[in-house]
C-alpha cells in the first residue's frame, strides 16, 4: 500500500538563492512529501515594495530546478494564498520563523507552521554587502573621505 504523501505549500522572493532557502525548502518538503513553491512575481515585489536582482522567469526556473520541489507557481497576491490552500488541497502551508503569526489565519484551511531560517545568511544581507561594494557607493565614501582628510588638515 503506497503511503499518501501530504502537500506541502510555502511562498518566498527566491532573489539571490542561497543556502538558507535551500535549507528552508528541504525542511518543508520532508514535511509531507510533495512540496509546491510559490515564487513571488517581479510585480508582486513591486507592490511590496521589494526590488529583486533576478527576475520572475530566473527565480521561478532556480527553485523549479530543485529535486525538493515538486511544483512551482506564481504568487501575484498576498490574497490568494486561501485559494492556493484550497486548489491544491495543502496539508501544510510552512514559511520561515520571521513570517510567525502572520499567516494563522489559514489554521482553518490546514496546519500551519513556521521553520527556523539558516543563521547568519540572507538575500538581504547579501543585497547589503553589494550595495557598499557598488561603485557609486564607493565613490561616495572616497569623497566623504576627501572630505573628512581636509577638515582634518585644517586643524593640524
Amino acid at each position: 500500500m503506497d503511503e499518501v504523501r501530504k502537500v506541502v505549500l510555502t511562498y518566498g522572493t527566491f532573489d539571490l538563492f542561497h543556502v538558507g532557502h535551500l535549507n528552508l525548502l528541504e525542511r518543508l518538503a520532508d514535511l509531507g512529501g510533495k512540496l509546491i513553491v510559490g515564487v513571488s512575481t517581479d510585480e508582486f515585489n513591486e507592490l511590496k515594495g521589494k526590488r529583486t536582482v533576478v527576475d520572475y522567469q530566473d527565480r521561478a526556473r532556480i527553485v523549479a530546478g530543485l529535486k525538493c520541489v515538486d511544483a512551482v507557481i506564481p504568487e501575484e497576491g498576498w490574497e490568494q494564498k486561501r485559494a492556493d490552500i484550497v486548489r491544491y488541497d495543502v496539508d501544510i502551508f510552512g514559511m520561515g520563523h520571521d513570517w510567525e503569526g502572520k499567516f494563522d489565519e489559514l489554521r482553518d484551511l490546514c496546519e500551519v507552521v513556521y521553520l527556523p531560517r539558516t543563521d547568519g545568511v540572507s538575500s538581504t544581507q547579501i543585497k547589503e554587502l553589494l550595495r557598499v561594494l557598488d561603485k557609486s557607493h564607493v565613490d561616495d565614501l572616497k569623497k566623504a573621505l576627501d572630505l573628512i582628510q581636509s577638515i582634518v588638515q585644517k586643524f593640524e
